[in-house]
Formats: structure tokens, C-alpha cells, sequence
């Protein structure tokens, strides 16, 4: 989210394990948490508030963050936002998800902002004549009939879908919510796994500090070190017009965010780097940074949220009719890429891995070899050498499915649908039809149909990208290698397996924020890891049920560390919400019960603030943030079970919602 307010602190070198002993900054274990204490306001007073929050900041088909600050719709505040609305109104979260997919590229990313054409160009920036989706990124399959940005967001919007279904599960299947969304989601982490495994072990890279969602967290400042910035005069911050310069980013900062998404809009938004992996071109972060203008960043939140929106899909892909061990089991592995590539065992927390700082030529395998740490401490692989992919199987696009009829857009307007696709013709997003791989037969394009409404799903065994399977495969289940490709013929297995901490090294980042302890959603994570975390959380880094009243968004301990400046130290309710969500999966109950408490608490008594200090709760920002309100709703509704996410795919343990 491009939402950057604050200037980036000095950064000084991070002390060395040795000085943190001596200064008394070693990490015990945690204490005992508090009893919780009742929020602020009554469960009833809350959600009154909160409902008031959401409906003055929804347009019509979905809802912008802030009227004033950010009068768009924002990729992944609106799938936590649905989170929040299928409590009050299930059809609007349907419609706040089918909005934002509606905008949806061929190549099946989704654009981190949606444009609202109601809106004057100089209210907000980047404005959509910066981003020039319609002609920039039309290699890569931006729509014609919507404005977009050209970069990602973290992929939350499975977990959200999933979510909003088990809401009112009669409302979502009269509506086909499911089916018409499972493509479109397939394909946008179809995406991130061919298009974003810059590193190549199978991991998603960010090409933009913005894209990760904690915009200006000091875990970028030594990747952003290497951008020149754009000078100042050739763009204008609407930032300035709504809040003090000392509480947003230098013009020094906020121009080396727009040098780097300059840099990838002018090359067509990495759609001619995509071509060359696909052709096996290349695929090496050294290439890819060429592209994107020097910034590529394995992300443990990103990936994190990727492997619970897998989890969830293959729970979305179960109730269309179509066997989901294949997703399981994907998630699964991507989970143990992510322990082998990001945890930093000596911290006890997951780190950024820079795969453009150096030694990228000495990727490291499973033989051995140490691979480079953090301030050039070494730390062992532990692992199986990376299957290197090399097909270009099921390159698929997002997926076609039919909108509500007259459902309006965030204008309140009847917006076009291209969400009608025919099996194998054009549709209105310029999707090509369905293309042959090398064997012979068929891949999901851009266009991949979904049932006619009415059609039963088990007549489309879909594949991975939720397209109909080639001609005779229809009783084929969906064999998906790690990354989303079918396997490769021979290979039943799936050629492209993701295996120990294999492909481009990089270096991992020595900052570490509280995007470093949102696995802790995973239910795959193993439990010393897991516990490790919960130890971490505690600890004097981030003090939870201590001194901190809500979980920072940066390490206290950093001297970069700011409790009132966006991303490098306030807490935010949506990183709050997960690690609540964490410590309940993995059997910390009472320490969830406390954060929830906190989190309730909080926000009412912050007017539902963009973010907060953490240590005292007080609100920075804008108020009636629609995410806060949203989170802070599904939070107060009593819990009849967990909200796990499957644990394997031969235990179907059930996902509860907290449903009204």
C-alpha cells in the first residue's frame, strides 16, 4: 500500500549478539500474560461503531480505506475489510471481493490499487495517469475498462473468500461466489509462484517496498539504499496535503519509491521479464532486478499470507467438487522453503532475504554449503537441494466467471463485466485463446472458463489455475507441482518441486520487524519455530502482554525503531489481527485472549485509528480506518471454534469463521 507517511530514521549498524548480552538484551522466556481485561466499549457499542465506520466508507461495490486519504479501493484492506463485513452483511463482502477481481490482469496479478474515475487526478498520487495501466501494462494483460496500479499486494484474498463463504454458505452458493472467484484467485497465485519466484527456490519476491504492505518499514532501508531517487519536481506528493512533512517520508524517501515504480511501469511491468522466464530466458534475481529497478525481497509476511491463501483455496477448491490434496500439500512444502530460506534460528524470528545484495553467483544447495546470513554470519541450508523448474507448464491467466447481473461498480455505476469467458475465445481483458504446451496439450490462458451456472463442478475436474482440464483429462484431479504447474510428463511428483533453501542467495536483512513473526499463522510451522516466535513476540523486541500495549510493527530494540512513524514502529490492527489468530492455532489461548482484549480495547478507544502507538495505544493517522473497524468487528464476535486454516490434507480438521 503506497501509503507511506514517514520519513525514514538513520540507520545505524545492528549490534552484534555479543553487545546485545552485554547491554542486557538477551531474550527470556516470556512471563505469564496478563488476566485480559473487558474492552473499553460493549460488544454491542462496538460493532454500532464499527458498522458506522464501514458504511461511510463504502462507495457502492466495495470500500476505500479512508473518504480522505486514500479514496480508492486497496487490494489487500479490502480483503480484510470482507473479513470484517461478512459480519454485518455478507453480500456486500461477496461484492467487496468480486470488485477488486473484477480488475484483475490477463496475467493474474492483482493490482494493489483500484481506481475510482470519480475521483480528481490530483487527490491522490501515484494517480492512475502515473500508472498508465491501459498502455503500459497492456502486454501483460491490464484491463481496458478499469484503472489500475501495476504492482501487487500481499495475497489475503483466499483466506477472505473462504471466510466470507462460511459466513452465509446458502447466500454464497445461490450467488456461485465460489466458483466464480476460485479461477481468478488460482490465477493470481499462479502469479506469484511462476511470475515472483525470483530466487528460484519457489518463494514469492516483492519488486516494491509497497507491495509488501508495511511500506517504509526500516527492513527496506538497506534494499532502498541502492535506488537512485526521481528528483523532486518531476512529481508532486499529494501526500503533503494531509498531514505534517515530519510525519511522512523525505523527499529523498518518497522519490526512491517512485523511481522504482517508474522503472517498472517503463518496462512494461516485468511482462517482457515473464516472457523470458517462461521461454527459459533466464530467471535469476540478478536479471529480474534489471527490470525492476533494483529491489527484490523475499518477504516471510508475503509468503506467509501466500501459504494460509493456499491452505484456504484448496478449502475453496474441496467445495467446488474437486479433490485439494495437490494445494495441501503445495502449502505444505512452501512452508519448509520458508524456514529454510528465511528463519534466522539464532534470533528465533524470520527475516528478509535481499536476493540482490551480494553473492548472488553462489546460490546455495542442500550439500552442505553455508549460504550467507546476516552480517556475514553463516547459516546452514538444512536442507535438500532445490529441483531447479524448468517447464513452462499451465502458465495460466486469471479465469473467467460470469458478475451478478447490473451489479454496480464503486461508483454505484453498472460496470462492464469481463468476467464472462467462453471456453478458449478472447474475453474482454484481451485474454489470447487457451495456448498448447511443448507435449501437445493444453494450458489454462488467460480467458480459462468456469461452469456455466447450474453445471455441476464435477464435470470440471479444474487443474491448478482452476481452468476446464485439456480434452481427454476430465477425470484428471488437480495434480499441482508446489508452484501451481501440473507436473511435468514423467514426473508425477511435479518436476518443479520447491526443496531445501536452494536458489539465489542474496543476503537476509539485518532489520526485523513484526513481518518476521506473521508465519506464526501457518499451521504447518513447526512447533519449535512456533514456539521460538511465541518467545519472540514476548521478548524485549516486541513485548507482548509487556510493556506494549499492542505488538509493534518494528523491533524496539532498533535504533531505528519509532513508535509514532507509520511502518518503523506503531502498531497496525491487521498485523494484530494475525498474530492473534497465530497464537490461537498453535495453542496459545490465553496469550491470544490478552492481544484480543488489547486489540478491542484499542480500537474503540482510538476511533477505530489507522495505526497506534504502541505503547500507548494513542491513534496516529486517519480515523475510521476501515480495516481497523473491520478487524476489530470479527474480533468481537464470540468464537464457537477455531479459525484454523487445515493443518494437512489427509486431516481435515474443520476451519470455523466467527460467524454471528
Amino acid at each position: 500500500m503506497d501509503r507511506t507517511t514517514t520519513t525514514r530514521a538513520e540507520t545505524r549498524p545492528r549490534p552484534t549478539a555479543a553487545a546485545g548480552a552485554a547491554a542486557g538484551r538477551t531474550t527470556p522466556a516470556p512471563q505469564s500474560p496478563p488476566a485480559p481485561h473487558a474492552p473499553h466499549a460493549a460488544p454491542a457499542v462496538l460493532r454500532e461503531r464499527a458498522a458506522r465506520v464501514l458504511a461511510a466508507n463504502w462507495t457502492g461495490g466495495s470500500t476505500v480505506p479512508s473518504r480522505e486519504l486514500y479514496p480508492h479501493q486497496w487490494s489487500w484492506d479490502s480483503a480484510f475489510i470482507a473479513i470484517g463485513l461478512r459480519h454485518l452483511s455478507p453480500l456486500r463482502a461477496q461484492l467487496e471481493l468480486e470488485t477488486l477481481l473484477s480488475a484483475q490482469w490477463a496475467d493474474g496479478r492483482l493490482p494493489h490499487i483500484v481506481f475510482n474515475p470519480s475521483v480528481p487526478l490530483d487527490a491522490y498520487f501515484p494517480s492512475p495517469d502515473f500508472w498508465r495501466s491501459t498502455t503500459a501494462g497492456r502486454a501483460a494483460g491490464a484491463p481496458g475498462t478499469v484503472q489500475t496500479s501495476g504492482i501487487v499486494q500481499p495475497p489475503v484474498h483466499a483466506l477472505a473468500a473462504w471466510l466470507v463463504h462460511l459466513a452465509d454458505p446458502a447466500l454464497s452458493r445461490a450467488r456461485a461466489f465460489l466458483p466464480r472467484l476460485h479461477p481468478r484467485l488460482a490465477a493470481w497465485h499462479r502469479f506469484l509462484l511462476h511470475h515472483r519466484d525470483l530466487g528460484g527456490a519457489g518463494l514469492a519476491a516483492v519488486v516494491h517496498p509497497w507491495e509488501q504492505g508495511m511500506d517504509n518499514s526500516p527492513c527496506w532501508d538497506a534494499p532502498l539504499s541502492r535506488v537512485s531517487p526521481a528528483r523532486p519536481r518531476t512529481f508532486r506528493r499529494a501526500d503533503l496535503d494531509h498531514g505534517s512533512p515530519q510525519d511522512r517520508p523525505t523527499d529523498l524517501d518518497y522519490g526512491r519509491y517512485v523511481r522504482l515504480a517508474a522503472d517498472y511501469r517503463d518496462a512494461g511491468y516485468g511482462a517482457g521479464a515473464a516472457a523470458g522466464m517462461a521461454a527459459g530466458r533466464g530467471g535469476t534475481a540478478a536479471a529480474a532486478g534489471l527490470a525492476t529497478g533494483g529491489f527484490a525481497v523475499e518477504d516471510p509476511s508475503f509468503n506467509a499470507l501466500l501459504i494460509a491463501s493456499e491452505h484456504a483455496l484448496a478449502r475453496i477448491t474441496g467445495e467446488l467438487g474437486v479433490p485439494a490434496t495437490a494445494r495441501h500439500e503445495r502449502a505444505e512444502r512452501l512452508t519448509r522453503v520458508l524456514v529454510e530460506r528465511l528463519w534466522d534460528p539464532a534470533d528465533g524470528i524470520f527475516r528478509c532475504r535481499d536476493l540482490l545484495a551480494g553473492g548472488l553467483e553462489g546460490a546455495s544447495g542442500g550439500d552442505g554449503a553455508a549460504r550467507e546470513g546476516v552480517a556475514g554470519r553463516t547459516v546452514s541450508p538444512g536442507g535438500a537441494p532445490t529441483t531447479r523448474r524448468t517447464d513452462t507448464t499451465e502458465q495460466a491467466g486469471p479465469g473467467g466467471g460470469t458478475a451478478p447481473t447490473g451489479q454496480a461498480d464503486r461508483t454505484g455505476q453498472a460496470r462492464p463485466s469481463h468476467w464472462a469467458s467462453a471456453a478458449g475465445q478472447r474475453n474482454s481483458t484481451g485474454g489470447a485463446p487457451t495456448p498448447r504446451r511443448a507435449d501437445g496439450t493444453e494450458r489454462a490462458g488467460p480467458s480459462s472458463g468456469i461452469p456455466a451456472a447450474g453445471q455441476a463442478h464435477e464435470t470440471r475436474q479444474a487443474g491448478p489455475g482452476g481452468g476446464t482440464p485439456p480434452a481427454g483429462q476430465a477425470g484428471r484431479t488437480e495434480q499441482a507441482g508446489p508452484s501451481g504447474r501440473t507436473p511435468t510428463a514423467g514426473r508425477a511428483d511435479g518436476a518443479d518441486r520447491a526443496g531445501g533453501g536452494g536458489g539465489a542467495g542474496g543476503a537476509l536483512i539485518g532489520e526485523v520487524g513484526v513481518t518476521g513473526l506473521v508465519p506464526l499463522v501457518l499451521p504447518g510451522l513447526p512447533r519449535d519455530i512456533a514456539a521460538a516466535l511465541v518467545r519472540t513476540a514476548c521478548g524485549p523486541r516486541f513485548e507482548l502482554g509487556g510493556r506494549a500495549r499492542l505488538v509493534p510493527s518494528h523491533d524496539l530494540l532498533s535504533p531505528a525503531f519509532d513508535p509514532q512513524r507509520y511502518w518503523r514502529g506503531p502498531a497496525w490492527f491487521n498485523t494484530n489481527w494475525l498474530l492473534e489468530r497465530g497464537l490461537r492455532l498453535h495453542g496459545e489461548r490465553e496469550r491470544a485472549d490478552v492481544l484480543r482484549a488489547a486489540v478491542l480495547d484499542t480500537a474503540v478507544a482510538s476511533d477505530f485509528a489507522e495505526y497506534v502507538d504502541p505503547y500507548t495505544g494513542s491513534g496516529c493517522g486517519a480515523r475510521g480506518f476501515s480495516w481497523s473497524a473491520a478487524l476489530a468487528l470479527d474480533m468481537s464476535v464470540d468464537m464457537g471454534v477455531d479459525m484454523n486454516v487445515n493443518v494437512t490434507a489427509g486431516a481435515e480438521r474443520d476451519e470455523g469463521a466467527r460467524d454471528e
